[in-house]
């Protein structure tokens, strides 16, 4: 039985805008899988590893959400998993056509894999991984971005 969506994306690193996303589908779906992509195309600032246990501790209060890393095609990595539907999110309309792209590919390699776009809550929709990622090497505070742990661990890899 299809029970799980998949939430994919590089988490480089994990912010607020991210958990937003994932609390909020995890209270419409019983399981979510957080899929964090290898994705040596964009060259992560952090390991998959990294990336792994980063979100694993951000999002360990969600009985409901369990976190993996993949390097295959994401529609493979769903259909291993069982899924029923692959969750994005959209922060601006300059994410629609791209994702919008990506949802039609992945519905042509497999039509029973629905994807589901969801829109981040305000106060995070003009968070990203790479603005926090700039912030934090230009010695800035990021704590309102992200989880404490991973704003020590930026803290930490910039100083």
């Amino acid at each position: 039985m299809k029970e799980c969506v998949i939430f994919p994306g590089t988490f480089d690193p994990i912010t607020h805008g991210h958990r937003d996303l994932i609390e909020r589908a995890a209270k419409m779906f019983k399981q979510i899988i957080v899929a964090v992509a290898e994705n040596k195309r964009k060259s992560p600032f952090f390991s998959l590893a990294e990336r792994v246990e980063m979100a694993k501790k951000v999002l360990s209060p969600l009985t409901n959400v369990k976190v993996c890393g993949f390097n295959n095609l994401l529609i493979a990595f769903a259909k291993e998993k069982n899924a029923l539907a692959i969750v994005r999110g959209l922060r601006v309309i300059s994410d629609f056509e791209y994702e919008f792209q990506l949802a039609n590919m992945n519905r042509h390699l497999d039509p029973n894999i629905e994807t589901i776009f969801l829109t981040p809550s305000e106060p995070y929709s003009f968070i990203s991984s790479s603005l926090v990622r700039e912030i934090a090497a230009l010695q800035g505070d990021v704590s309102s971005f992200v989880h404490e742990s991973v704003a020590a661990l930026l803290k930490e890899r910039f100083s």
